[in-house]
């Protein structure tokens, strides 16, 4: 609530960096990413649990697939945005494999609409092998005896996922619900500024972003404070809806 520079006491300003925010193109295309991002949830929470239930009921070569799909998540996100960068780049790795079936080139990392796109799968495969190791703990929560009952009385795979399963990791469900929404929301500064910079334009600008952006860059931290009580707000919200309507599907 204070117009200064970081370094001196700054004046009063009350509610204004907050109406600043709201005004602010920047800010507002900030928040439509973040409800872009918020939209592939599921896509977050249900990829590590069908993979961890996979694992879980003995593919060939288990072990080394929970190695593989954990091992990203050892990694920095500079680490994994410079190997994006290779990889994503006009004429990068993808690209030239692209070529090599006939298929144009795609300005992954420097378009528009699929820069977002981009920096949202990057983050999925390098965050996702720990939902799966916390999906198989919760499934080796789940009886096996009851799992198989099922099976012996002719219920298939899929009947098995959705009667039995799913019901039974509802809380792990929650639980990595809550957790990836927050961590998308406050972990990505580091693939976004390696990779796109929050550009081009401000198609990949998230709130986290734009917050080190006036704090670091612009020298404004009164208002970056204020996006930060913003954002904290917004976690808060979603988290607690999250919650309340997961709790209310577990009663009914």
């Amino acid at each position: 609530m204070t117009n200064t520079d970081g370094i001196g006491k700054g004046d009063w300003v009350g509610f204004a960096n907050y109406t600043r925010a709201v005004n602010d193109p920047t800010f507002q295309d900030s928040i439509v990413n973040t409800l872009l991002l918020l939209a592939t949830l599921p896509i977050w929470v249900m990829l590590p649990m069908l993979l961890a239930i996979l694992i879980h009921q003995g593919v060939p070569g288990g072990k080394l697939f929970r190695a593989v799909y954990f091992f990203p998540a050892v990694l920095s996100s500079v680490i994994i945005g410079s190997i994006f960068n290779i990889v994503l780049r006009y004429d990068g790795s993808l690209n030239n494999a692209l070529a090599a079936v006939g298929i144009d080139a795609v300005d992954w990392l420097g378009g528009s609409a699929t820069a977002l796109g981009s920096l949202i799968a990057v983050q999925l495969w390098s965050t996702f092998g720990m939902g799966v190791l916390i999906f198989l703990s919760g499934l080796s929560t789940v009886p096996d005896d009851i799992i198989e009952a099922a099976r012996i009385d002719g219920a298939r795979f899929w009947q098995r996922l959705f009667l039995i399963i799913v019901p039974s990791l509802r809380p792990i469900i929650e639980f990595v619900a809550v957790v990836t929404t927050i961590g998308v929301l406050t972990s990505m500064f580091g693939l976004i500024y390696v990779l796109t910079g929050g550009g081009p334009g401000t198609s990949t600008t998230l709130p986290e972003f734009l917050i080190w952006l006036e704090q670091g860059q612009l020298n404004r931290p009164g208002y970056a404070s204020a996006i930060s009580m913003i954002l904290f707000v917004m976690m808060g919200g979603i988290a607690y809806l999250q919650i309340r309507i997961m709790t209310r599907n577990a009663s009914l």
